[in-house]
């Protein structure tokens, strides 16, 4: 009877798979297909309506290959980010996550396929006495070929019980084998979601306790986040790993399949967490914690010992300092603060100025490049606006706040306490004579970098007064090396960016610093000043992101070991880094259309300027900066015209410029343009702001002018080039990776585009110079006017002023300041702004290179002297 009962319950059961089930058992509750019924489907929509996700973002996935099997990873089991990712991806018309390993999506299935599932799994156990298997059927690779996506998660402790402990399959095992059977890619996506922005903390709070924390809240905090702050949950997608070229890897030859899938979890898992901790940073510990694990260090306590001993006090005295060192220096990180302060200045920037303009593909460069390792920010500093502007666009950008190098004169009441819980760090303006003090902040930045955080500090070392870069300060520089050579992170990302302004704020108090006034000590009673700057507009902010190193694989790349470095070369690699990073930013930096106005307006060969010739020098000046592929401001792209009339208008209300009426009537023919003797400075100033795109290009027609010819060969440049390059090297930063040659050729090439040469017809490597052309070379050589007319005040106090050796580098300062002011009442100076402090310490400072110290190194300073004095003539009008 049973025997016989049982063979009826197979032929009926085998009637109904034939009629149901199409001949297969492959129904399985791992597949939710893309269309669904439209009541599940709108519900869902509804409910995660409120969740955004960045354009950047899903991009990532619509460039994958045509070919590509998608199979997305996330960290943890998690069915609603699984329904999300499953209505959305439908919404946005990109592979939709299907199949999800280790689900059961019983309650979303239609009731047809309900009823397949069931009779499948009678059939085959009556069949074969067991239960369909997922794995076993084929079923995954079926499908994936068939062009459906899939989802798994990677960590779960009731899956991994079953994998570790009953040698239940693994999902990933399963898929590499897949990628060893077919031709088509396998590409793993790890996706991520974060219910908040901050950072964890070491010590949970109670909300965390009982609801869970952001970055895996409990069940109800997760639905009481998506119903009251939507906009709250952030959505972002990581590298995908192409399964194929990580099975390859050489050392992968020798993995067995288990210890492979143990490395791709490892990897995927690493890759989530450190995309995670590129929008929240990392753990956050309270300051005191920090203070106590660096002065309990092993470093740290023998360091002191030693101090103590060498300086012949006790010990608990060297302890003492230190603590106070370190209490004088550490930031206190407050999320809190950082919040508060960024609703304050998205009002503030908001009365000031008329936009920030972000490099956003640059900044998701950095943003991506940051999961490697600890970024190393180096900015241009112009303005103090400078310390805020990057913090606020990161925060803006759901990427977290630095900690930045501050002036220890920036911490004063009540700034700097703010600024202190917004990620401040000071330090003094010299570590001279204080070596516990060094080692104190050296530790301090190595700590930093050994939690993940993210380091900002300004290489000029202080607010340019003159709108150039500063060369850099490798100091601090200096010591994040070394705190990467003793093993604080795994890499370093430096990052140069290009902050800039239309306008700058400080533009009176520099003016009268370069006129030789003393800079005004920060203070409280500043901090009430500055409200009048709220009454005024400054025009756009700009930020751009140069490509940022990895300073792992710039070492690698160069085959440098730099345990083995002795200190000079590792003194060179710094030198080297630092005049890298200052080029970039160079290379970045943002033209203005108060930047080309300027220029024009200083360079130009004529004390009046109708707006027909302002024009000539502008479109001169434009066509070399397209040429070059030279980021200008947006205005200056659009409506060129326009800009350059808002440009005119602002210098004009400010009195920088006077507009002149020659004829009693209004026409616009009749009008020109003066700048303002005593603002000429000002004007000088944001000239400066794009002079050094025009330096190469200033240079090279100051090379062919010399030739005073109308033909030249290029390699005749080539000595006067090097010449003026060496002369102001302390004003701009050479490049350190092409020599002269290189410049020369690439500006020759952009001079015959703008027809100011033309190749020679027969003879090879030389050129001519064309009519118009000639007056074009004296516009871009009008660049360096200034700077001839500065140094040549300082080598004409070496040669008559300084007899004696000054007491100190102050008093020779201020006699070369006073022989340029009475050079320039003679007018043996012709420009006004090249009476600047600034220039004249760089002036110093070259003279000192190269040997003059006075009247007894008088044919020194003939030369240079003479070749001055032959370069403003070729300058001139």
């Amino acid at each position: 009877m049973p025997q016989h009962f049982w063979k009826r319950t197979k032929y009926r059961m085998r009637r109904w798979t034939d009629r149901f089930l199409d001949g297969t058992h492959a129904y399985f509750g791992v597949l939710l297909p893309a269309q669904t019924g439209w009541i599940s489907g709108a519900l869902r929509r509804l409910f995660f309506s409120g969740i955004r996700i960045d354009k950047t973002q899903t991009d990532i996935l619509r460039h994958l290959p045509d070919d590509a099997v998608v199979v997305y990873i996330s960290k943890y089991k998690s069915s609603f980010e699984q329904m999300f990712f499953h209505s959305r991806y439908a919404q946005e018309s990109l592979p939709v996550p299907e199949l999800a390993f280790e689900y059961r999506r019983l309650l979303w299935q239609p009731l047809g396929r309900l009823l397949r599932m069931a009779l499948a799994r009678i059939d085959h156990l009556l069949q074969y006495r067991s239960l369909p298997s997922l794995y076993r059927s084929g079923y995954i690779q079926q499908e994936l070929l068939a062009g459906r996506a899939a989802s798994l998660f990677l960590i779960g402790r009731k899956v991994f019980y079953q994998r570790f402990v009953k040698a239940k399959p693994d999902p990933l095992l399963h898929l590499i084998e897949i990628q060893r059977r077919i031709d088509k890619p396998i590409y793993l996506v790890p996706q991520l979601m974060c219910f908040g922005t901050k950072p964890s903390h070491s010590v949970p709070s109670m909300v965390e306790i009982f609801f869970g924390p952001d970055q895996r809240p409990g069940f109800l905090r997760r639905w009481a986040i998506l119903f009251r702050n939507p906009e709250k949950i952030l959505v972002e997608i990581s590298e995908p790993v192409n399964l194929r070229e990580f099975i390859a890897f050489p050392e992968n030859h020798q993995r067995s399949p288990e210890q492979l899938t143990d490395a791709l979890r490892r990897r995927l898992v690493a890759r989530i967490n450190s995309h995670r901790q590129s929008i929240t940073g990392p753990v956050l510990k309270s300051r005191q914690e920090l203070i106590e694990d660096i002065l309990t260090s092993e470093r740290v306590r023998t360091f002191m010992g030693e101090h103590a001993k060498t300086e012949a006090v006790p010990l608990y005295q060297a302890h003492k300092q230190a603590s106070g060192y370190l209490d004088e220096i550490a930031a206190n990180y407050s999320i809190r603060t950082i919040r508060a302060l960024y609703i304050f200045l998205r009002w503030v920037f908001n009365v000031m100025y008329d936009g920030v303009s972000v490099d956003q593909k640059g900044l998701q460069r950095l943003k991506n490049m940051s999961r490697r390792g600890p970024l190393i920010m180096i900015p241009n500093h112009k303005s103090h606006i400078d310390y805020l502007i990057l913090s606020w666009v990161f925060h803006e950008n759901n990427m977290p706040c630095p900690h930045i190098a501050a002036g220890k004169n920036l911490s004063f009441w009540p700034l700097g306490p703010i600024f202190r819980t917004s990620g401040a760090f000071f330090l003094r303006r010299s570590f001279k004579g204080q070596p516990l003090y060094a080692r104190i902040f050296a530790e301090y930045i190595h700590k930093l970098l050994a939690e993940g955080f993210n380091i900002e500090f300004f290489i000029e070392g202080g607010r340019s007064r003159t709108g150039k870069m500063i060369l850099p300060k490798l100091g601090l520089l200096s010591m994040i090396i070394n705190a990467y050579k003793n093993g604080a992170c795994d890499d370093l990302i430096i990052a140069p960016i290009y902050i800039g302004y239309d306008r700058v704020l400080e533009e009176t108090a520099y003016l009268k610093e370069l006129e030789g006034g003393q800079k005004e000590a920060e203070s409280f009673k500043q901090v009430i000043g500055a409200r009048k700057f709220l009454k005024k507009r400054y025009g756009r902010i700009y930020l751009r992101f140069d490509e940022p190193i990895s300073f792992k694989e710039l070492l690698e790349n160069a085959g440098i070991d730099l345990e083995t470095l002795s200190p000079v070369d590792e003194a060179a690699l710094c030198r080297n880094l630092g005049y890298r990073a200052i080029n970039a930013i160079n290379r970045v930096s943002v033209v203005t259309p108060h930047a080309i106005v300027a220029g024009a307006f200083l360079n130009s060969s004529k004390k009046r300027v109708s707006r027909e010739d302002l024009d000539f020098v502008m479109d001169t000046y434009l066509a070399y900066l397209t040429s070059q592929q030279v980021a200008m401001a947006d205005t200056l792209v659009i409506d060129p015209s326009r800009a350059v009339e808002q440009a005119l208008d602002a210098y004009v209300q400010r009195k920088f410029i006077e507009r002149i009426h020659l004829g009693a009537d209004k026409d616009p023919e009749n009008i020109v343009y003066t700048a303002v003797e005593a603002k000429r400075p000002n004007l000088e100033y944001y000239k400066n702001n794009a002079v050094s795109y025009f330096v190469p290009a200033a240079i090279t027609a100051l090379a062919i002018l010399k030739k005073d010819a109308f033909q030249f060969s290029a390699t005749d440049l080539n000595d006067t080039y090097r010449f003026i390059r060496d002369l102001f090297k302390y004003e701009f930063a050479y490049d350190v990776d092409h020599p002269p040659e290189h410049f020369v050729r690439k500006n020759i090439k952009a001079f015959i585009n703008d027809a100011i040469l033309m190749p020679h017809p027969t003879l090879p490597d030389t050129y001519n110079i064309t009519s118009a052309g000639f007056r074009k070379l004296k516009l871009f050589a009008g660049f360096l006017a200034t700077y001839f007319e500065s140094y040549l005040i300082v080598l004409s106090y070496f040669e008559t002023e300084a007899k004696k050796k000054p007491t100190d580098a102050k008093d020779r300062l201020k006699k070369v300041e006073s022989l340029g002011n009475r050079m320039y009442r003679k007018e043996e100076i012709e420009r006004k702004e090249a009476l600047s402090k600034v220039n004249y310490k760089n002036g110093i400072a070259f003279c000192a290179n190269v040997g003059i110290e006075g009247p007894q190194d008088l044919e020194k300073i003939a030369l240079y002297s003479d070749a001055i004095r032959k370069y403003l003539q070729d300058t001139a009008p």
